[in-house]
């Protein structure tokens, strides 16, 4: 199974105190999660605070860095380290300006990034950047269409688009990825987000679920998939856990539920999770029963426990549990 590790590019205020991260810390924990052995970094994608952050933290708005950008810094000082984003958010971003951005980095980076699209988990950060499109938009049309869009700038030679929410004419975009295929992957876990990852997408990353749940959405995608005439095995199951390693179960538990990774958990009720399940369905234990966890998500079809969430108090805890992963579950 493969490992990786989410950078904190969007987190103060919600899982981690403000301030957390300087600038540096991005280049070096992406070198670390290389030396130690992790398959790459990712980065998630926020562009200002949600409501229940100011309200925590009404005076000190926290540091939201554009992950894209991190990502480049962190493709550039690394040599095989993948780099991927979990989740861009594509509706609140242009799908031409998107594809050159990822196309780009993919270039540069010999083939090392991972771009994963989801419609955003707060409408309300949408209707921050977008107040005249919001009250009528559909993230959901929007990604349909900007998803189209994006595989057709990565194929075609020219492409004229005249859409709902989106238009190009007669637009020459290159280079075109180097990766072939290219890692294009969707978050989310729903049917439509099903239905386009069976379709399109080379991975699938979604948020934890309890484990039979889980298992059912992979076999669903997996049956969909072969319907489609795709091989199941193409598509990389790849959902996104949370990290607490400590010296017992009991230990780990009490640090995870102590943490502000909790209330984030909370603010996301709307997506049917059951929080009651948030411990045992994580990686939250000691090493040997983070092990013990990992064989069951292996068997249940998992190929990659995605941008691992660190919940800390600050960096040198972050990275502690880095290492402490790496040397005893790697």
């Amino acid at each position: 199974m493969k490992f990786s590790i989410s950078l904190p590019t969007g987190f103060e205020g919600v899982m981690y105190p403000i301030p957390f991260v300087d600038p540096s810390d991005f280049v070096r924990v992406a070198k670390l999660c290389e030396t130690l052995g992790y398959h790459s970094v990712w980065g998630n994608d926020h562009i200002q605070s949600q409501h229940y952050v100011r309200e925590l933290y009404p005076d000190t708005p926290p540091s939201f860095y554009e992950l894209l950008t991190v990502l480049s810094f962190c493709a550039a000082a690394t040599t095989t380290l993948e780099v991927g984003t979990a989740l861009a958010v594509q509706p609140m971003r242009d799908p031409f300006w998107l594809a050159k951005t990822a196309a780009t980095i993919d270039q540069l980076s010999n083939g090392r990034l991972i771009l994963a699209l989801g419609i955003g988990a707060y409408r309300e950060e949408f209707a921050a950047w977008a107040p005249r499109l919001a009250p009528k938009a559909q993230r959901g049309e929007m990604m349909d269409e900007g998803l189209e869009l994006i595989r057709r700038l990565f194929t075609e030679r020219r492409v004229t688009h005249e859409g709902k929410y989106y238009a190009v004419k007669d637009i020459e975009m290159y280079p075109k990825p180097k990766r072939e295929p290219f890692a294009l992957w969707l978050g989310g876990h729903n049917k439509p987000t099903i239905e386009r990852t069976a379709r399109l997408a080379t991975g699938w990353l979604p948020g934890w679920r309890p484990w039979p749940e889980l298992a059912e959405w992979i076999k669903l995608l997996k049956d969909r998939a072969h319907a489609l005439g795709r091989d199941p095995g193409e598509i990389e199951i790849a959902p996104q856990f949370s990290l607490t390693i400590a010296r017992t179960a009991e230990e780990a538990e009490k640090r995870y539920m102590e943490s502000g990774l909790v209330a984030h958990r909370k603010s996301l009720a709307y997506t049917g999770r059951d929080l009651s399940k948030q411990v045992v369905a994580n990686l939250v234990g000691s090493p040997d029963l983070i092990r013990e966890k990992v064989e069951g998500l292996k068997q249940i079809g998992v190929d990659h426990a995605c941008a691992l969430m660190i919940p800390a108090d600050s960096m040198a805890e972050f990275e502690d549990q880095v290492e402490w992963f790496a040397k005893t579950v790697l």
